[in-house]
């Protein structure tokens, strides 16, 4: 756990990782969508990854109810220097824990140098305690995604089996794709079977190939297969151990106007 005693620029130096953990934006589709998005990140932490949950996601869709927590403090109340990172992460069990953060997410284009340098470190230092960072994202937001989304290396898109889930996944694809998405991981939830999920995926695939244009990339069902070892085989092995810090790097360069906060 996080020492909250300790200064966040000690805590870096004294916990610095060799390996950055792979940054992952998340959106999960269906009547079910919060269920397959924990679903998701339980999946990916399996028996050895921590993984943390940047939750930008409000309301109905935020994970927080159904993970049993309050809505929590928002990662950007930590810049005011009254809350630590330990007082904003919420543990989960299974994972590393979850922070809110769709203030966060959306102000940091209007913070100055350095608000904007603090929360980068609370990142970093968080960073150091998780194999996986999964940003979870609402599919009313992909038509806009925030500078986190934006900065990701990799979107995973949990599709619900279903003609909602379908309809949705393919509205969520195409907005991705408009606001500049180069590919995405699809995994399936609540398929019947795993010849079902495969004929969800192709029918899915053809329809954005030949209407989007974005390739999709194939990492089975949320239930049955292991979602973590196919989101760091693919993209090449060198960018997905790079993943934590091309987010970091990203987000250090989301410019801000004259006149900041």
């Amino acid at each position: 756990m996080i020492d909250g005693r300790e200064d966040q620029a000690a805590g870096l130096r004294r916990l610095f990782r060799q390996t950055p953990p792979a940054v992952v934006a998340c959106y999960a589709t269906g009547r079910r969508r919060v269920h397959h998005a924990i679903l998701a990140a339980q999946r990916i932490a399996g028996e050895r990854q921590k993984v943390l949950l940047l939750d930008e996601a409000v309301g109905a869709d935020a994970l927080a109810g159904a993970l049993g927590l309050d809505s929590g403090p928002d990662l950007l109340q930590m810049l005011d220097g009254r809350l630590t990172l330990s007082e904003l992460l919420q543990p989960v069990p299974g994972l590393f824990g979850r922070i809110p953060a769709a203030a966060a997410a959306l102000a940091l284009p209007l913070l100055d140098e350095a608000r904007r340098a603090c929360l980068l470190e609370a990142l970093r230092v968080l960073h150091r305690y998780a194999g996986f960072v999964l940003i979870h994202a609402s599919c009313d937001s992909a038509k806009d995604p925030s500078p986190f989304v934006q900065a990701a290396p990799q979107r995973l898109l949990v599709a619900e089996a279903s003609a909602s889930g379908a309809a949705e996944s393919y509205r969520v694809i195409k907005q991705l794709a408009s606001a500049g998405a180069g590919s995405i991981h699809v995994a399936l939830a609540q398929a019947d079977n795993a010849g079902d999920a495969r004929k969800f995926f192709t029918s899915l695939q053809d329809i954005v190939r030949h209407h989007v244009g974005v390739p999709l990339l194939w990492l089975g069902e949320v239930e049955h297969n292991d979602l973590a070892a196919g989101l760091t085989r693919t993209p090449a092995p060198p960018l997905a151990r790079e993943a934590g810090t091309v987010f970091l790097r990203r987000l250090a360069g989301v410019g801000a106007s004259p006149n900041m906060l």
